[in-house]
């Protein structure tokens, strides 16, 4: 039984609560300004006095945790034929550099903090893997050991670091070498003062939640620690107050940091039992409620669905750390703040953005995607968004990476050619979606959610509808998307161009019915889907999606445009899989 099947089991025969949510917007007026002084502040301080890091040398760990996430095996071998291999990009061991700047972001996070030795760890074992990792190891610290910089000393890949050195301290920490011993338990000991006094300096949300993790894993597992576990404890429960909202997803509204988020409390559950201390139950709730929040975006290929510049990134990842985190629960259903509305139905799987894009405070690259959806069957996935770079940013042309974020590039209504949410050209998030009302039913076997958004009311005087309805059998999927008149229009008595985009999936085939209101879609694994719609001309247009590795593939789009009225309209569409 697969992953979706064994959280879905009896999911069918539970009444969802009918009503309406609200769910606005975070205000970041003066953010940016704020976020500005506190980066000067931070570089003036970096090297004054309040940056305690010499004391005492702790002479053992107390204890060594097991990581309970499975590598990438690959990655692993790659290791071992002297290949550092991270996504799509390769790097020889005998070239590597910690301080070369040329490197992208997704592989210094990668080298630096130290989560290679997870993957290093599912190709080989400790006799096989020690020289090597301890080789690497002894060329970090040469290099960063002794020099704090603002590149290998952020706050958050300390606190990685902490957690992957104690949990992999038999490949890097058996050596005879007693001076390479030294260094090592010395610069553990240095992170932890470090993260003491800076651990809340990182950015809000993943990174300081991991910054405060690192610290509470020093407290549990090195040699004179315990004295600062309470604090530790204290700043770790700050940080998650601040990251989380109250349905267990992340404030970013990031599948992608979500599932790292996944990881990292399942690597502090095993630190807690490793150092013979009950978890706090603030931290037990976290990570149960951020496994729904998970599950609750993962498609019918077990993979992430993409939103807010991320990817689907991949199947393994997401199963390793469902099973490593050791909770038993079913996707989150009513979704609040995180936002994300699942229906599901005999292998069908639809996941309906129901919420304003992520405050910029939070997150640096919010999308413009609200009351989007992607539908998947079984293994296929039907309709997608583009999808994003996500950790590959750094390989695909900034322009396409900005435009990913763009309303057009998911699978909802445009109006005017403008997206919900602006875009500005600094990549920060202007007017737009303040606030949604969403509502929900699941009566008799059909689930239907319904949203309206007001990101267009101010340009052009309509509210967005979108009502999506998924039969019990999972082989229809119904939706109406209306425009509705609201306050003053700004131009009175000019109609407004809309189109309503459904992006394919990869590997779709889409053919054309012969009145031009329809089209035939033909998938790899499951059949063939028919579509119809009214309200609009339809048209196939070329389209692309970005798969786990952040490679663009060439796709299609189905297209219904035309012109809306300043009396609204409606336009209505079907999917409805083939006999």
């Amino acid at each position: 039984m697969s992953l979706l099947e064994r959280v879905e089991a009896g999911e069918g025969h539970q009444e969802i609560e009918q009503g309406k949510r609200l769910i606005r917007a975070a205000d970041d007026r003066g953010i940016r300004l704020a976020q500005r002084l506190a980066f000067r502040l931070r570089r003036l301080a970096w090297h004054g006095p309040g940056l305690r890091l010499r004391g005492r040398q702790p002479l053992r760990l107390v204890a060594v945790p097991k990581d309970p996430i499975a590598g990438d095996k690959l990655a692993g071998e790659a290791l071992l034929h002297g290949m550092v291999a991270h996504g799509r990009e390769k790097l020889k061991i005998e070239d590597l550099d910690f301080g070369d700047t040329s490197l992208s972001p997704a592989m210094v996070d990668y080298l630096h903090s130290f989560a290679w030795l997870r993957d290093l760890a599912a190709a080989a074992t400790r006799e096989k893997g020690a020289r090597l990792a301890e080789k690497i190891t002894h060329r970090w610290l040469d290099l960063h050991a002794g020099r704090p910089d603002d590149r290998s000393w952020r706050p958050d890949l300390w606190g990685q670091r902490i957690l992957f050195w104690t949990a992999y301290a038999p490949y890097i920490l058996s050596s005879r070498d007693p001076a390479y011993r030294s260094a090592l338990l010395n610069a553990l000991a240095r992170g932890a003062r470090f993260l003491e006094g800076r651990a809340d300096q990182a950015a809000p949300g993943l990174a300081r939640v991991t910054s405060w993790a690192g610290l509470v894993a020093s407290a549990l597992l090195l040699q004179g620690g315990s004295p600062r576990l309470g604090h530790a404890e204290t700043g770790f429960a700050r940080a998650l107050a601040g990251a989380l909202h109250d349905d267990g997803g992340l404030v970013s509204r990031s599948p992608a940091q979500q599932l790292a988020l996944v990881e990292l409390l399942s690597q502090l559950r095993t630190v807690y039992y490793a150092g013979a201390r009950q978890m706090p139950e603030v931290v037990q709730e976290a990570l149960a409620g951020s496994v729904a929040a998970l599950l609750a975006v993962v498609m019918g290929d077990e993979a992430l669905s993409s939103w807010q510049g991320g990817n689907m990134l991949s199947r393994r990842r997401v199963i390793a750390a469902v099973e490593g985190s050791a909770v038993q629960a079913r996707p989150l259903r009513q979704a609040r703040g995180w936002g994300y509305q699942r229906l599901a139905a005999r292998g069908s799987v639809l996941i309906f953005d129901g919420a304003p894009p992520p405050p910029a405070r939070v997150f640096a690259g919010g999308s413009a995607s609200t009351l989007a959806f992607e539908f998947s069957d079984g293994p296929d996935r039907l309709v997608v968004n583009c999808g994003g770079a996500g950790l590959w940013a750094g390989t695909l042309p900034p322009q396409l990476v900005h435009a990913l974020r763009f309303t057009a590039a998911h699978s909802t209504l445009t109006l005017g050619d403008r997206n919900s949410t602006a875009i500005l050209e600094d990549g920060s998030l202007g007017r737009g979606v303040s606030q949604v009302l969403i509502s929900r039913s699941e009566t008799g076997g059909i689930a239907r959610v319904e949203g309206n958004h007001d990101g267009y009311v101010k340009r052009f005087g309509l509210v967005h509808e979108r009502e999506l309805t998924l039969s019990p059998d999972g082989a229809e999927l119904r939706g109406e998307d209306n425009l509705m008149p609201h306050g003053r229009k700004r131009r009175p008595g000019r109609p407004v161009p809309f189109a309503v985009r459904f992006h394919l999936g990869p590997g779709v085939e889409v053919t054309s019915t012969a009145d031009g209101q329809g089209a035939l879609l033909r998938l790899r694994d499951t059949g063939a889907w028919q579509f119809r719609c009214r309200g609009g001309a339809l048209a196939i247009e070329d389209s692309l999606w970005v798969d786990g590795n952040g490679r663009p593939l060439s796709t299609f789009q189905l297209v219904i445009s035309g012109e809306a009225p300043p009396d609204g309209m409606n336009i209505s569409w079907l999917f409805r899989r083939a006999a």
